[in-house]
């Protein structure tokens, strides 16, 4: 996994092989952070990386200098990896928490600027993550979800994305606060 632009741009981090992940390619978060990099300021957003995995998400929102990003997911072994890595890196404001992606969001009650869902592609719990994150009311004004899903579904939800982006076989399905 390589980290592709701020602070960090070009370093290159190694997790172990062991781990039940599936990292978000360059080429896909180019295109995401290059639509980012038009409507926020990153060195001060709150971000909530879902089913964060190794962080490779989370490392480009650290890299650009976001201020707050809590990562959830239920492995450990992925938790330990971005802990361990953000320390060496001297990265602050990332935190870690052991957590079910939907108890998580059931109990959450912080909003966040950038809310990045990236559940395994296979999951059918997946069509649930709009309508439950904005019911929550769980974003700021003019804050984002970003769920990222196969390129072949299509997510089914009440709520709309005000964007769609397909890259290879992996798509950023974009909805609003004022979706909610």
């Amino acid at each position: 996994m390589r980290i592709i632009s701020g602070t960090f741009k070009g370093r290159n981090l190694i997790a172990p092989g062991n781990l039940p992940v599936r990292p978000t390619t360059d080429f896909a978060k180019s295109g995401l952070f290059n639509i980012l990099n038009n409507y926020f300021d990153f060195e001060n957003l709150t971000v909530l990386d879902l089913c964060c995995g190794i962080g490779s998400i989370t490392f480009e929102f650290a890299s650009r200098g976001a201020k707050q990003i809590i990562c959830v997911d239920e492995h450990i072994g992925c938790l330990n990896f971005i802990r361990a890595t953000s320390e060496k890196l001297g990265m602050a404001g990332i935190s870690t928490v052991k957590a079910d992606l939907f108890k998580y969001i059931e109990q959450e009650g912080k909003k966040y600027d950038i809310i990045f869902a990236d559940p395994p592609f296979e999951s059918a719990e997946t069509d649930r993550l709009p309508d439950l994150i904005l019911e929550k009311k769980l974003l700021n004004e003019g804050g984002w979800l970003i769920v990222e899903h196969q390129s072949k579904r299509i997510l089914k939800s009440n709520a709309q994305p005000f964007q769609v982006r397909k890259y290879g076989n992996c798509t950023f399905s974009i909805y609003t606060s004022v979706n909610s």
